[in-house]
């Protein structure tokens, strides 16, 4: 099965965005090292719309989470300029409006990570078993779940590789010891958060 045309144009437009984040990069072994996450997840969509009918919408999804993270990357996540986005686009600060301490990037970036894999598992699922959409959901929570946990402990082998001030840049706790914990939380946040219009688009195929 080949990818639909909507699909290669995704596509190319993820893998451009990713060769743009490597114009000089600024931290160019700790970027590597996010980066391979990016080269694995769109192997892995790649091979699997080309063997599972996927559906584009679900397809962009994924598609649009690579893209953004592969721009987290560059900055590993704890340096990505936003603030300075918003006041030059907007005259306005989300770290002065809200009271951050932090930068909350590499949180933006789990939810994203539950919100944007969740539609297309939930299809998956109930291509490949006899489930009805209420446990598809539960299982894919569970492997939203399930793959932040295994993200947390490759991310913990990788930082005893290296260098402490090496292990700190790419882990970006940012001095919060509950970072990890966090992460995986909202993660799991962001794939419960669909259940509504999960619902809603299973009652409109059911009308329809």
């Amino acid at each position: 099965m080949t990818l639909r045309r909507a699909q290669r144009v995704t596509l190319a437009l993820t893998l451009a965005v990713f060769a743009a984040t490597w114009w000089r990069p600024l931290w160019p072994l700790e970027q590597a090292l996010h980066g391979s996450l990016a080269v694995v997840g769109l192997s892995w969509l790649w091979a699997h719309a080309r063997r599972w009918p996927t559906r584009d919408s679900d397809f962009a999804l994924v598609c649009a989470f690579i893209a953004i993270h592969s721009i987290g990357a560059r900055w590993l996540y704890s340096n990505v300029p936003y603030d300075a986005w918003f006041q030059a686009l907007f005259d306005w600060s989300p770290t002065s409006a809200f009271g951050w301490r932090r930068n909350h990037f590499d949180r933006f970036i789990h939810l994203l990570y539950g919100l944007t894999f969740m539609p297309l598992l939930c299809h998956h699922l109930r291509q490949r078993w006899p489930l009805d959409a209420r446990r598809a959901f539960a299982l894919a929570v569970l492997l939203i779940m399930a793959s932040g946990l295994v993200y947390e402990w490759a991310e913990w082998g990788v930082a005893l590789a290296l260098s402490p001030e090496q292990a700190e840049a790419y882990n970006g706790q940012q001095g919060d010891i509950w970072d990890a914990h966090k992460d995986m939380l909202l993660a799991a946040l962001g794939a419960l958060a669909l259940w509504p219009w999960l619902g809603r688009e299973r009652q409109e195929a059911r009308d329809g």
